[in-house]
């Protein structure tokens, strides 16, 4: 039987002007090729939330607007209340799906693999946030935005996760593949002032 074909990036066709995409301070890059699943569970049901952190290698978060990386390099965003946006290397997608489906059969939960929903850009260097500010009515300064923080919120009036995460700053801006052109394209322009020559 034969395999079924590598997913292709929303972006692919931005391709040369993303690998291209080096300025003074910034840098963008398409990080797509992940696995997402968004993850819903009752914050009450600790075995579990306990279950789930086991397969993913640690807590999810359960402060608001905050994200953790666990051991075995899963990111775990939160939501709300009850709601995750769990990402991890895009072959191992399927054996997640499976484990916690396993792991949560008979619990109240919802598991949904969103992988071909969304297109993940990543915004880093020390214009990151200079950039970001262009579009984004937020408060990034550090004192407000830092390291582990994850929001819904828009840019360039598309609606985004946006989730720092180092101090770089680094950002990944994940975002619906109908606007992810549109959103990197408006990313690439905002760079430009920072391109020399």
């Amino acid at each position: 039987m034969a395999e079924a074909p590598a997913p292709r990036s929303p972006l692919a066709g931005l391709a040369d002007a993303l690998a291209g995409a080096r300025a003074d301070g910034v840098t963008l890059t398409d990080r797509s090729a992940r696995a997402r699943f968004n993850l819903r569970i009752d914050p009450k049901d600790v075995e579990a939330l306990t279950a789930a952190g086991a397969i993913l290698g640690g807590s999810l978060p359960r402060t608001p607007n905050t994200a953790a990386t666990t051991v075995n390099g899963k990111i775990l965003l939160w939501l709300g209340p009850d709601e995750w946006l769990v990402t991890g290397p895009a072959e191992e997608g399927a054996q997640l799906d499976d484990t916690l489906r396993g792991r949560l059969d008979g619990r109240h939960h919802a598991l949904t693999d969103v992988s071909a929903m969304y297109a993940t850009l990543a915004l880093s260097g020390p214009r990151a946030r200079e950039v970001l500010m262009k579009g984004c009515r937020l408060d990034l300064h550090p004192r407000a935005f830092k390291p582990n923080t994850c929001v819904q919120t828009a840019l360039a009036k598309a609606n985004v996760i946006l989730h720092q995460t180092d101090d770089t700053p680094s950002y990944e801006i994940t975002v619906r593949n109908s606007f992810s052109v549109y959103l990197a394209t408006w990313l690439l322009d905002a760079m430009a002032e920072y391109r020399q020559g």
